[in-house]
């Protein structure tokens, strides 16, 4: 994870040093020192706040004998079931063995009181989250040709690991899955509301009402895959570490491919994505292939039958364009870190419209 750090590092033995937010390194050094002795054997933790991150904070903590990651719930304002710490670090360990690229685990905590939330530390992956033009300008056409396969590659490859063999039967009920999606992120927006959202409550009355069967369902579901939640490598071209399984689930694969296609194909293709955290670096006007081509090489890799995909990408719009009013009511209230939140209120309603065409098949 070597994204750029925001915040002066923190030493811990240094008196009057201010610490990044969300992480108070005397009682994480006090906590290991008691569970985990040798991680701090080595003096005091440094720690800095990694940008970029929308919703859970990370942070690369320094003086561990070796870099470590950690990450922790998003401060303030915390939608229910969206930021569980456990859970995440759960799917990680599971999927350690398989052909899914993802960090290695260190450990747990999921007593709040020792920094605040529960939180989970993993070894720092070498390599570079591509969010924004300023990154993927400069990439050759092969190379972004080359990374959007890979990137599909990886998607079709967790699709395609079986629950129970990764000891992650129970990780989820697929039965109900849809239903439960579009129940979830309806009371995830009631509890976000702050303002008006015109044909918000039209888009989620359309998809209770025209829900797919799941004939996909019971696969091992990431809840928010998008390149810019992949470590990557361009020299070679190659998928590092599969970052943010904070909603991830069993359920029905597709609810991946819709959301990616809302990231890549809607924003990215939109006025809206220039300059702006979520979608500045993606999609077909950055000169990556085209939406059709990414189903296509995920639809001969994966197996999974993609006939009802224009219901997931509506499933798609309502869900991002939830996550974007939470940011922006978060922001609103002055509890986001890092830059460009402001624009990301301006997205909603762009998404809402989307989804609606989407739904009616359109």
């Amino acid at each position: 994870m070597t994204e750029p750090a925001v915040d002066a590092s923190h030493d811990g033995g240094a008196p009057g040093d201010r610490p990044p937010p969300g992480l108070d390194l005397d009682r994480l050094a006090g906590w290991l020192a008691a569970h985990r002795p040798e991680l701090v054997a080595d003096g005091p933790l440094r720690a800095s706040l990694i940008t970029g991150g929308k919703s859970n904070l990370t942070y690369l903590l320094h003086g561990a004998g070796r870099e470590l990651v950690l990450r922790r719930p998003p401060l303030g304002h915390v939608l229910a079931t969206a930021h569980d710490m456990a859970r995440e670090h759960r799917v990680i360990a599971a999927l350690a063995p398989t052909a899914v690229p993802v960090p290695g685990v260190v450990l747990l905590c999921v007593d709040p009181a020792v920094i605040g939330a529960p939180f989970y530390l993993m070894h720092r992956v070498p390599g570079e989250v591509l969010r924004t033009r300023a990154q993927t300008d400069p990439l050759t056409d092969g190379q972004r040709r080359d990374l959007a396969w890979a990137m599909m590659d990886t998607l079709a490859a967790l699709h395609t690991v079986d629950p129970a063999e990764v000891g992650l039967a129970d990780f989820g009920r697929p039965e109900g899955y849809l239903g439960r999606q579009v129940r979830r992120w309806a009371g995830q927006l009631d509890r976000s509301r702050s303002r008006e959202l015109p044909g918000v409550d039209e888009l989620r009355d359309a998809l209770a009402t025209s829900m797919p069967e799941g004939v996909n369902a019971g696969r091992i579901v990431h809840g928010d895959y998008r390149l810019d939640n992949l470590l990557t490598t361009v020299d070679p071209v190659s998928v590092r570490a599969v970052l943010d399984w904070e909603m991830a689930t069993l359920g029905d694969p597709l609810a991946d491919l819709g959301l990616l296609l809302t990231y890549w194909d809607v924003l990215g293709d939109s006025d809206l994505a220039e300059g702006n955290p979520v979608a500045d670096g993606l999609g077909p006007r950055a000169g990556f292939p085209t939406g059709g081509e990414l189903i296509a090489r995920y639809a001969g890799r994966s197996g999974v039958d993609v006939g009802p995909l224009h219901w997931h990408l509506a499933l798609g719009c309502f869900k991002l364009a939830v996550i974007c009013e939470g940011i922006h009511y978060r922001h609103t209230l002055g509890q986001t870190l890092g830059g460009g939140f402001d624009r990301i209120g301006d997205m909603v309603t762009p998404l809402v419209e989307h989804g609606l065409r989407a739904v009616r098949g359109n």
